[in-house]
């Protein structure tokens, strides 16, 4: 049975709970100015971290002072340049290009050369050729690269020592031409066609059009020279290719069909036409289309003709015209790292005999085979070396020997006086442009029965 709570032990009850409810108010209010006093702390902590990172950001910018140092300094630097384009700049009103070749070369003969100026000499140390070159645009299609180029180059080359008594030189102008893009030349898988107007090298075969710079082997082929194609000509060609292939990956592209036409003067470099007659040069040039991995990549049948007019004379009188006429086919294989060019050419040549008043006109028929294989190895030629970054003059290094029969006859009529050079060499090639070539050359002239020996060394720099 429950007892009831007498009024005294009610009031002690009610008094202990009113006591409890008091301390957790107390204890309540005390958590809640514990919480507030929390908040404030991390309020004040993140205004700290704020003022810091506020602070650091304004140590990032530059004072006045440092403003102005760097003001000063920017306009010293643009006074230097511009002291520096003005004093050490060349300037052009068009784009230009300056580049040069120059070949510096040692020779020994086993056949003594005796002349007016010469000595019983083998050996000698030569500047054969130097050559400096100036090319750009004169005007600069952006749209369809229909470009108008120019090309100036001058050349020097020593004189022949069976004349030169005195201490001199020639330094002549080479080329001078301007060339036009009659067709776009924006996508690489179309034809192109291109004219061409001004003193330049004859296009005929593969080497008698070759630069200087681009010579395979030190001495040219006895054709060139013999047949007057080591010099310019001054005239017009037009030139072009049909049905490109192309393979963008590897940024090959080798038309199928290349041709090339034109009218020149025929009298050399550097001069008027001495008759009335111009001579027209053609050639056309087939390779096989393939792929650039492919064997039968960069074969090449092509041919070549030209037909002239020259003066004939008996002593100083001019007494009529004769042929100067040039025909030519040509092979060239250029896959690394085998390779061959064979060049065949025959030509005719009017000439004159008896007096002026009772002259006897003829013809003089030559003709020359000239051969040569080479073999390739080396990074040089392997564009994936070609297109890695380097500094400066950094180049793979790669070697070429090779071997060469050049024959030629001045007089198909006539028995026993060829001469056939034999020739055996190794091409060094260091730099971009830089390359150093070895060639022993065996001579034998038919026709006075004297067989020589010939080494020459020569290193070819450009720039």
């Amino acid at each position: 049975m429950i007892k009831r709570l007498t009024p005294i032990a009610a009031s002690l009850l009610l008094l202990s709970t009113v006591a409890h409810a008091a301390d957790a108010d107390a204890l309540q209010k005390q958590i809640n100015e514990l919480q507030k006093s929390l908040e404030a702390l991390q309020a004040q902590v993140k205004e700290q971290a704020t003022a810091k990172a506020s602070g650091e950001a304004a140590a990032e910018y530059a004072t006045k002072d440092e403003l102005q140092g760097l003001t000063a300094d920017l306009e010293n630097y643009k006074y230097q340049v511009q002291r520096d384009q003005d004093t050490k700049t060349a300037k052009s009103t068009r784009a230009l290009v300056v580049g040069g070749t120059v070949q510096a070369r040692a020779g020994y003969n086993s056949l003594a050369t005796n002349n007016a100026v010469t000595d019983n000499r083998k050996t000698s140390f030569d500047i054969p050729t130097a050559v400096l070159t100036f090319t750009g645009n004169a005007y600069k299609d952006y749209d369809e690269g229909r470009n108008l180029t120019y090309a100036l180059r001058f050349g020097y080359s020593p004189q022949s020592t069976a004349t030169q008594l005195l201490d001199t030189s020639n330094f002549n102008l080479l080329d001078a031409n301007l060339t036009y893009q009659i067709l776009p030349t924006i996508s690489p898988d179309t034809g192109r066609l291109a004219v061409t107007f001004g003193q330049q090298l004859v296009p005929f075969g593969l080497e008698a059009a070759a630069t200087e710079d681009l010579k395979p082997v030190i001495n040219n082929a006895q054709f060139v020279g013999r047949l007057g194609f080591g010099q310019r000509q001054i005239g017009i060609g037009l030139s072009g290719d049909l049905w490109p292939e192309v393979d963008y990956g590897y940024n090959y592209r080798a038309p199928v069909f290349q041709y090339i036409v034109g009218l020149v003067n025929g009298n050399g470099p550097n001069k008027s036409d001495n008759n009335d007659h111009k001579d027209f040069i053609g050639r056309v040039a087939f390779t096989a289309p393939a792929e650039y991995n492919s064997w039968l990549r960069q074969l090449t049948i092509g041919a070549s003709v030209y037909l002239g007019k020259q003066n004939l004379a008996i002593g100083a009188d001019r007494v009529g015209q004769g042929a100067k006429d040039r025909y030519g086919i040509d092979v060239s294989y250029n896959h690394h790292p085998f390779g061959f060019t064979y060049e065949f050419v025959k030509g005719t040549d009017g000439t004159v005999s008896g007096t002026k008043a009772k002259p006897v006109f003829g013809e003089l028929k030559s003709q020359a085979h000239t051969a040569t294989f080479f073999y390739n190895f080396g990074e040089q030629f392997v564009k994936g070396y070609r297109a890695q970054g380097r500094y400066d003059d950094w180049w793979p290094v790669s070697y070429q020997p090779f071997a060469r029969y050049d024959s030629f006859d001045p007089n198909t009529s006539k028995q026993n006086d060829k001469v056939n050079i034999t020739t055996a060499g190794l091409n060094i090639f260091f730099a971009e442009t830089t390359k150093f070539q070895l060639n022993y050359n065996r001579r034998d002239d038919q026709a006075t029965k004297v067989k020589s020996n010939e080494w020459l060394a020569q290193f070819q720099y450009g720039f």
